[in-house]
């Protein structure tokens, strides 16, 4: 099974923490959409095994057309599809839109809700509001879609337990199948990091964030969700499939400007730079950088991966066992120390 991400780099305007690659020229959707066809049909076939999940992520994907969502999704094979996510802003959803995008093909929706408290969305830059994020998921829910995911954000400045507590409170009463909640990170270059350098406003502590992940945990399990990653929470059988493909090391493309791909222990990554990507698709000749991971690397990338999620790592297997011999000899002798410290379970077989 492999994995597509195409990156829809587009917003009507850009939050205040996001370092994600975006641009607000909505005039150039079509010209963009026309490169990102070529470079699917191009690339489909890249990782020599089917197409099996499709992330349409951004920016902001639910600016595209259906029509042009649709088109996206037909130019990526004939292949089974077992998940067709779309990320989407609550601002630009109605019920004709849902109901549109389902019948082109979405399978699933995430929604960048980030909070159910007014004052916080407005004060990290969020075009919708409370309500609006609300009637968004209760259309999606009447245009059929029965697998929905929506984001949350903790540490946000000002947030209080109580606001949090209450978010979590709402989340779970939506009925949705699925939760990524996350800690709010101050990235260089975003407007959120400039405002706290200046003083402008205070990063919440470390000690409450841990208190505000700790609640959100206890809470999501008390009602039903498994944890099977850091960040995220699914309703039996609602893990996030694509995502998955991250965490295990499954084969990807990503298409689109600043889009990243990982194929036989290559990651890739275009240009995030819009003219750059455009006039690279349509000239035949667009610059992708790369690194060919060593087996070291490799090595790392399984630990640090691995324990992300629910399953955690094997150190029975073999090539684990092989390769740990040549780079990481203490690695056992650590994990003992953290076993008998109680930061690490070993399950059994």
């Amino acid at each position: 099974m492999a994995g597509l991400y195409v990156h829809i780099p587009f917003c009507k305007q850009r939050c205040l923490y996001c370092d994600f690659f975006s641009t607000t020229m909505l005039e150039r959707r079509d010209e963009y959409v026309k490169a990102l066809l070529m470079e699917i049909e191009t690339r489909r076939e890249e990782t020599g095994e089917p197409i099996r999940t499709i992330y349409i992520g951004g920016g902001t994907p639910s600016l595209l057309k259906p029509e042009q969502i649709q088109t996206i999704i037909e130019t990526a094979g004939d292949n089974e599809k077992e998940e067709i996510t779309l990320e989407a802003n609550p601002w630009d959803l109605t019920l004709e839109y849902l109901s549109a995008i389902r019948h082109a093909g979405v399978q699933r929706l995430s929604i960048g809700i980030q909070s159910f408290q007014d004052n916080l969305l407005k004060r990290i830059g969020r075009r919708h509001n409370a309500e609006q994020a609300l009637q968004a998921v209760q259309w999606a829910q009447e245009a059929g879609f029965d697998n929905i995911s929506i984001d949350l954000i903790y540490g946000l400045p000002g947030q209080t337990m109580q606001q949090w507590e209450a978010d979590i409170t709402q989340a779970i009463e939506l009925n949705v199948q699925h939760i990524s909640a996350y800690c709010l990170s101050y990235e260089e270059g975003t407007a959120l990091t400039r405002q706290r350098d200046k003083g402008e406003l205070t990063e919440t502590d470390e000690e409450t964030e841990n208190a505000m992940y700790d609640n959100l945990c206890n809470r999501l399990q008390k009602a039903g969700f498994l944890h099977y990653e850091v960040s995220n929470f699914a309703r039996p059988g609602y893990k996030a499939l694509h995502n998955s493909n991250y965490w295990n090391g499954t084969p990807y493309v990503g298409v689109g400007a600043g889009a990243h791909s990982y194929i036989r222990n290559v990651r890739s990554w275009n240009p995030d730079n819009l003219n750059t990507y455009i006039h690279g698709i349509m000239a035949h000749d667009l610059q992708r950088e790369s690194e060919t991971l060593t087996e070291k690397d490799l090595f790392n990338e399984y630990i640090m991966l691995g324990l992300r999620t629910r399953e955690g790592i094997d150190i029975k297997n073999h090539n684990f066992i092989e390769v740990l011999s040549r780079f990481h000899r203490g690695f056992i002798e650590v994990i003992s120390r953290y076993k008998q410290q109680g930061l690490l379970t070993e399950t059994p077989d």
